[in-house]
């Protein structure tokens, strides 16, 4: 569960959020989506951003007001 201020979800916040997704999806599936973007001709950084956006959706939000 990710705890948010909802009076502060500027694009610092917003930019964070990403990277903590972006490190869980590393973590969790690094290796597979390397081999896919080298097979696939892919840049990685792009896969994983994507990979991360998408992850965001799995998180539980508790929003503070």
């Amino acid at each position: 569960m990710i705890y948010l201020n909802y009076s502060n979800l500027d694009h610092e916040t917003q930019q964070r959020m990403i990277s903590i997704s972006k490190e869980d999806v590393e973590h969790k599936f690094g290796n597979d989506l390397r081999a896919y973007a080298k097979e696939n001709h892919i840049d990685y950084d792009i896969l994983l951003h994507t990979e991360a956006m998408r992850n965001l959706y799995s998180y539980q939000y508790v929003f503070n007001i």
